[in-house]
């Protein structure tokens, strides 16, 4: 079996799916401008990807290809609509990276409440500014309102309790044995609800996927129910949120916020960058690398190669995420 990866992995990875008799291409710098051309040469039967986008064209450029695995757990950057009228498996890899992620939220948190990165910035700029910066509230007693409560929300709220926050937990799913298995209160399911949790909440975190759901579930109305001078932290996909809302908030009601996304990143590993969030005072932003420690990527190499055994000895499809014509799991 011909395994296709087309991004960044763990060289451990790599071996391991040697090891399972595949022969494996190896392109790391792989674009999703130049994807469907690698598919057509190579003609691989798996492809592996972690942030470079497949497209339709992609995925109908060689008959042989069965499944893509995206080396991750959301896959919005995956067309699954065109891999499943073409038969093509989409299968993710998901809670790998889950404590990398909320691991930087809570990181994005404390950068907010002592202003990590102003201090910083002074500091490397030759100015002590003790006065300015020795204001924090602290996070202790402060309530946490996590908005999605999957494999990363779960590993937040653990670490939120430990650091003494109470934590309120929405979802769309969310059953009170769920809240008390978190050890949080219940924030309800309805949009409704959502609103009422994020008015009582010092600290708003969001982990949902993307889907039409959730694409501006962070709108005007959200942002206006916050109290003023909160934090809000959003590592999930930047879709999520109305970012003109958000501009909003931090220059008319104080709200400080930690992104790891933004809806208009650059879509590769490097590129010049501008944003009209950039100049806010109050805003901190990381480079959508809640998933990049190596912990994580070891991980989801482990995983990546258990889905590709799995196709090989059997033709099963582990963690399938879309409907394939003509395939069953």
């Amino acid at each position: 079996m011909r395994v296709l990866v087309a991004d960044k992995m763990e060289a451990e990875g790599l071996e391991g799916l040697r090891g399972l008799g595949c022969e494996v291409v190896f392109d790391p710098d792989c674009s999703a401008d130049g994807l469907s051309g690698v598919i057509a040469r190579v003609e691989p039967a798996v492809v592996v990807v972690r942030s470079t986008k497949v497209r339709a064209e992609a995925l109908g450029a060689s008959g042989q290809l069965r499944m893509v695995i995206r080396a991750g757990s959301g896959y919005d950057s995956i067309d699954t609509d065109a891999a499943s009228a073409k038969g093509v498996a989409v299968c993710n890899c998901p809670g790998m990276n889950a404590v990398a992620v909320a691991e930087l939220a809570m990181g994005l948190m404390i950068a907010c409440d002592r202003r990590v990165p102003d201090q910083v910035a002074d500091w490397r700029g030759g100015a002590w500014r003790k006065g300015e910066y020795a204001k924090a509230r602290g996070l202790k007693g402060r309530t946490l309102g996590v908005v999605g409560v999957g494999n990363i929300g779960s590993e937040l709220v653990a670490r939120a309790r430990a650091f003494g926050m109470p934590c309120v937990a929405w979802s769309a799913h969310m059953t009170p044995d769920r809240a008390r298995a978190l050890d949080a209160t219940s924030g309800g399911t309805t949009r409704e609800d959502l609103l009422a949790m994020v008015g009582r909440c010092d600290v708003l975190s969001v982990h949902v996927a993307l889907t039409d759901a959730t694409r501006g579930l962070c709108d005007g109305a959200f942002f206006a129910a916050m109290r003023e001078g909160a934090v809000f932290i959003n590592t999930s996909r930047g879709e999520v949120v109305d970012e003109a809302a958000m501009r909003r908030a931090v220059l008319e009601r104080g709200i400080r916020c930690g992104l790891d996304v933004q809806a208009m990143q650059p879509a590769g590993k490097a590129a010049d960058w501008d944003s009209p969030l950039v100049d806010l005072p109050g805003i901190y932003a990381t480079h959508h690398v809640g998933a990049s420690t190596e912990q994580a990527q070891m991980a989801v190499a482990d995983e990546v190669v258990r889905i590709v055994g799995a196709l090989k000895d059997n033709g099963s499809l582990v963690n399938l995420v879309n409907e394939p014509v003509g395939t069953t799991g």
